[in-house]
C-alpha cells in the first residue's frame, strides 16, 4: 500500500523527507498518526522515527520552519509545535525492562526493533519518508488486517508485553473503547494474568488512561472490560463494590454496578464533560455502605447521596484527580442527585427555588444527571419521568427569571445590618440574613432589595433593635 498521495496533502512530510535526505538519515512516520490515517480519523500528533539522532533531525526541521524546538535530552526526543500539529522526533530504539519498574533500558535500534517495542500491531505501522520508498507502508505485524478486523493485538508475546509495561493493559482497553474494537483472546488472557503488575504504575498514568476510557463514545464497554479482566479491582475497589445482587425474603435490589454504567452511557449521549461523567460514575458510590434490608419495604440505601458526597474527596485524592473546583462540582452533583426526583410528583415553587439556590450554575448538569439516572426497564415509567422533568425545568426557568435565586446574593448584607442598627458582628446578623433568605425561598417576598429591607425592619422590631441615629 502506497500512501504518497495522502502525505502530499500536508507539506510537513515533504519538508521532513527533504531534511532527512540532507542529513543522510532514513525517517519514518510511526504509530497513532498512521493508524488514524488508515481509519480516516483526525490526528494532530505526528511521531517521526529516524535511524540516527531524532534531536538532530528535529533541530534541522525547526530551522527550516523557523520555529523553536523543545528537547527532552534524557529521553532522546524533541518536539515541535507547527500550526495545529505537534511533531515529535526520536531515534529508532530497542528496549529491555526490569521486573520492578516500567521504565525501560533504552538503546539505539533498527526500525524493526522500534516497531517490536510498540504496544499493539495497529500502533506499530510505519510509513517511509525515504526518497526511494516515499509513502510505502511498513507493516511487520499485520496491523492493517487487525484494523480491518477491529482487533487489538500485541506485536509480540502479550505476556511479555504487559509484564514489561503494565500500563499497556489499560491502553489496550482504552483503544478498544475509543475505536469500538475487540481485544484478541490471547491478549485479553494475558491482561487477566498480569493485573497485579499494575501496582508498579503511577496513579497519574492510570487515571490518564481511565479518563480517556470515560471520554470514549460508550464508556460502559471499557468499564466492563476493566471489571471482567480484573484491572478495575486493582485501583477502583469502591466501584467494584457496587457489583452484585443480594436477595432476602425473595426481595432483591438492582445491580448498582451495571446501573451506574447505564447512567454513565446516558450522560455520555448528551455531554462530553469529563467531570459530569465522573459524577455519573460516583452518584451511587455509597450504596454498598448504606445498604439495609427492611422487611416491609425491602432494600434501602438511605443517605447514600450524602455519604457518597463525603467519599468523593478521598477517591479523588487516591486516584490523583484534581482537588479543586472539578472535585467540588462532582461532590455537589453526587449530594444533590436525588433532590429533583420528588419534584416530578409535586412541583412546589419553594422546593424548586431551594434546588436552584443549592445547585447554582450547575443546575443544568444536575438535571442531565437526574434524567440519565432513570434507568427502569419500564419504558412508560421512564417516559413519564422524563416528561415530568421537562415540566420541572420549565418551572425552573420561570422562577429564576422572576426570583433570581441561582448563585443567590443577599439583598441586604451583613455590613449594612451592622451599620443600620449599630450592633457588633455575631450570631444575630446570621439569623437575620437567614430569615430573609428563607422568606425569599418560600416565596413570601421577592428577591428584591425594597421588599427585603421592609422585612428587615419588621424582624428588627421583633428583636427589639432600633435604627442607629446616624443612619436616620
Amino acid at each position: 500500500m502506497n500512501l504518497s498521495n495522502e502525505l502530499a496533502s500536508n507539506p510537513i512530510f515533504e519538508l521532513v523527507a527533504r531534511v532527512s535526505e540532507k542529513l543522510g538519515v532514513q525517517t519514518y512516520i510511526v504509530g497513532g498518526f498512521v493508524r488514524d490515517l488508515l481509519l480516516k480519523r483526525p490526528c494532530k500528533d505526528i511521531d517521526f522515527v529516524c535511524i540516527g539522532s531524532g534531536i538532530k533531525l528535529a533541530n534541522s526541521v525547526g530551522e527550516e520552519l523557523g520555529v523553536p524546538v523543545v528537547v527532552f535530552k534524557n529521553f532522546g526526543t524533541a518536539m515541535i509545535k507547527h500550526h495545529e500539529y505537534e511533531l515529535e522526533f526520536v531515534g529508532a530504539r530497542k528496549e529491555s525492562y526490569r521486573s520492578e519498574s516500567r521504565n525501560p533500558i533504552v538503546e539505539d535500534g533498527t526500525l524493526e526493533e522500534d516497531q517490536q517495542r510498540r504496544d499493539f500491531s495497529i500502533n506499530a505501522l510505519a510509513i517511509s519518508l525515504h526518497k526511494n520508498s516515499f509513502g510505502a507502508l511498513i507493516d511487520p505485524f499485520g496491523g492493517v488486517d487487525h484494523l480491518k478486523e477491529k482487533l487489538i493485538k500485541t506485536p509480540l508475546d502479550p505476556v511479555i508485553t504487559f509484564s514489561d509495561d503494565p500500563l499497556r493493559m489499560l491502553r489496550a482497553i482504552r483503544f478498544a473503547a475509543q475505536l469500538n474494537f475487540d481485544i484478541d483472546a490471547d491478549t485479553y488472557e494475558a491482561i487477566s494474568k498480569n493485573t497485579h503488575r499494575l501496582s508498579i504504575v503511577s496513579k497519574e498514568r492510570i487515571v490518564d488512561e481511565l479518563n480517556k476510557i470515560i471520554l470514549s463514545p460508550v464508556p460502559s464497554y471499557g468499564f466492563k472490560l476493566l471489571f471482567q479482566s480484573g484491572l478495575l479491582q486493582e485501583f477502583f475497589p469502591e466501584m467494584v463494590a457496587l457489583h452484585g445482587v443480594e436477595y432476602q425474603d425473595n426481595k432483591a435490589h438492582k445491580d448498582n454496578f451495571f446501573h451506574t454504567l447505564q447512567v454513565l452511557d446516558n450522560v455520555s449521549k448528551v455531554s462530553d464533560d469529563l467531570w459530569l461523567r465522573w459524577a455519573a460514575i460516583l452518584h451511587d458510590i455509597a450504596k454498598p455502605a448504606t445498604k439495609r434490608f427492611d422487611k416491609v419495604v425491602g432494600w434501602t440505601f438511605h443517605g447514600h447521596e450524602e455519604k457518597g458526597a463525603r467519599m468523593v474527596p478521598g477517591i479523588f485524592r487516591r486516584l490523583k484527580l484534581p482537588m479543586n473546583e472539578k472535585m467540588e462540582f462532582v461532590k455537589k452533583l453526587v449530594r444533590l442527585h436525588l433532590r429533583p426526583i420528588p419534584l416530578v410528583r409535586e412541583v412546589s415553587d419553594s422546593a424548586i427555588r431551594r434546588l436552584l439556590f443549592e445547585a447554582g450554575d450547575d443546575i443544568e448538569a444536575l438535571m442531565i444527571l437526574c434524567k440519565a439516572d432513570i434507568t427502569s426497564k419500564n419504558n412508560e415509567k421512564v417516559a413519564r419521568y422524563l416528561r415530568n422533568f421537562e415540566l420541572v425545568e420549565k418551572k425552573m426557568v420561570e422562577l429564576e427569571e422572576k426570583d433570581k435565586v441561582r448563585n443567590f446574593q443577599p439583598p441586604v448584607t451583613g455590613d449594612e445590618i451592622i451599620k443600620l442598627f449599630n450592633i457588633p458582628p455575631g450570631k444575630i446578623i446570621g439569623d437575620i440574613k437567614e430569615e430573609i433568605k428563607e422568606a425569599i425561598l418560600e416565596g413570601h417576598i421577592r428577591n428584591d432589595r425594597q421588599e427585603a429591607y421592609e422585612l428587615l425592619l419588621k424582624i428588627a422590631r421583633e428583636k427589639g433593635l432600633t435604627i442607629h441615629e446616624l443612619n436616620t
